[in-house]
């Protein structure tokens, strides 16, 4: 490359653009010689880094070799086929280009008018995708609702926290805030609680509710109702449902149409996180898992979780976006203009926190156009399928037991103590996840279920094949040996 690097130069981003995707494509290409989890210790990186920016510039091979000596050894590599922790968050060609695209454009589309294609395309996209999941018209854009591209699940639950707040608000008045009442289950995400201590709800007032086994760690509808009439007999406002598609400890799935009535009965915000299962409902024989939305006033899944949408894009429909744009609009001076003022555009900023926003669109309609649906569906039913094996392996090993019924492409299971004693039980499972960790081959993580620790295993990478699966299992069998021999 000739001279120094422009701040913008069309034939060295040519150049160096080229370098890059090689450098990415070398990346994929060899992912898995690294270990899944990194092996690095806290502080590493300071030791090989300067304590200061360079003065003169360095070389983009000098960055490039950097990026591969100190950098990828501190990855942990959720890309790999042999990751399996917490819920996967998808890369794919059509999210990759779609990344670029956005970066290239590099709009600030806070209103139509700044960019209008980067507000009309997210419309337009969103429209898809919910007549994908045969989600109700009224969380169209073409009625009273919508959607819109957040940055996270922890972004939407905020906001639709928010709208819900300041509507009950300004009927009962703002000093009632102390009387509101939140309630969801003991597997509802901890985003939820993030949420309700930005919006000033208080702690006594987070009604979580009990879940056991006996219905699958689903939300109990009569627990619900229970809550809600002691809560009005006492004088406070019940206000806000969070409900669970998919839970991130064991994916339970809460009773949509039953929850919804009872919502509705009292005058409820009713929300539906389906952040990771929400994708796989676009297969028509899953969709009957978010049976009941059509009760629902907001419903939420991440296309960069299970949708080859590379993060970040969390999709949020309302049924009523009034209410966000109540809660969250501003209009200072700078940014007044015809069409915001004529109220004939969406203007994106009123429905989130920041003010800023990407062209995220962009990727999920690249992952749309170029993969199709048929593709799509196609790509989860292969990641349910392999969580289906991975269940059988482990059926079969008498050591071990499924702790909770899989339902789409996680396995909750954890390996028995000869002593039948639920502490030892815990310690073994604890050691067997850190000793298959260490290993490199391999990532998993764990939750709790009644007291139970319990080691996941999420099926979702986009690399993942079957030989992934089963040479997961056999490290995990091979380590439950070593450890079952100490004891």
């Amino acid at each position: 490359m000739e001279g120094e690097l422009k701040p913008m130069n069309a034939e060295q981003l040519r150049e160096c653009g080229h370098r890059m995707v090689d450098f990415i494509a070398d990346y994929y290409k060899d992912i898995e010689n690294f270990p899944v989890l990194s092996q690095v210790q806290p502080g590493y990186l300071r030791q090989l880094l300067p304590g200061s920016a360079p003065v003169h510039p360095d070389t983009l091979e000098d960055v490039l070799d950097d990026m591969q000596r100190k950098i990828l050894p501190g990855v942990t590599h959720w890309q790999s086929p042999n990751f399996f922790a917490y819920y996967p968050s998808n890369s794919s060609v059509a999210g990759f280009l779609g990344e670029m695209l956005s970066a290239g454009i590099n709009m600030v589309g806070f209103s139509w008018i700044t960019s209008p294609a980067a507000t009309e395309l997210e419309m337009i996209v969103l429209d898809w995708l919910a007549k994908a999941l045969n989600l109700p018209d009224d969380f169209l854009s073409t009625g009273r609702g919508g959607g819109v591209i957040q940055g996270t699940a922890s972004e939407a639950v905020l906001v639709v926290l928010l709208a819900a707040r300041d509507k009950v608000l300004r009927k009962i008045g703002k000093d009632a805030i102390g009387k509101l009442v939140v309630y969801s289950s003991d597997q509802t995400h901890s985003a939820l609680q993030k949420a309700c201590q930005i919006a000033g709800i208080h702690p006594d007032n987070c009604r979580v509710l009990k879940t056991d086994s006996s219905t699958d760690y689903a939300l109990s509808p009569e627990s619900l109702s229970e809550a809600i009439t002691h809560d009005l007999a006492i004088g406070l406002v019940p206000f806000f449902l969070c409900a669970t598609v998919g839970s991130t400890s064991s994916t339970a799935v809460d009773p949509l149409l039953a929850l919804g009535k009872i919502t509705k009965s009292n005058g409820i915000w009713f929300h539906v996180d389906a952040a990771y299962a929400g994708s796989s409902c676009v297969c028509p024989e899953l969709r009957h898992y978010i049976d009941g939305v059509e009760e629902a006033d907001s419903f939420n899944m991440n296309a960069h979780k299970w949708f080859l949408t590379n993060f970040d894009c969390s999709i949020l429909w309302v049924k009523d976006r009034s209410a966000l744009i109540q809660s969250l609009s501003t209009n200072p001076e700078f940014l007044k203009n015809n069409a915001s003022e004529k109220n004939v555009v969406v203007d994106y900023k009123d429905w989130q926190i920041p003010l800023g926003r990407r062209f995220r669109s962009l990727k999920l309609w690249m992952v749309l156009r170029l993969y199709g649906l048929e593709n799509l569906q196609a790509y989860i039913r292969n990641h349910i399928k392999l969580a289906r094996d991975f269940e059988e392996l482990v059926a079969q090993d008498s050591r071990f037991e499924i702790v909770a019924p899989r339902k789409f492409s996680l396995v909750c299971f954890r390996l028995l103590s000869p002593q039948s004693d639920e502490d030892c039980a815990n310690k073994l499972n604890r050691d067997l996840l850190d000793a298959a960790n260490s290993t490199g081959k391999i990532y998993i993580s764990h939750t709790v279920l009644s007291n139970k620790y319990t080691l996941r295993f999420a099926v979702g990478a986009p690399l993942t094949e079957e030989r992934h699966v089963v040479d997961a299992w056999k490290v995990l069998q091979v380590e439950a040996s070593n450890l079952l021999r100490t004891l």
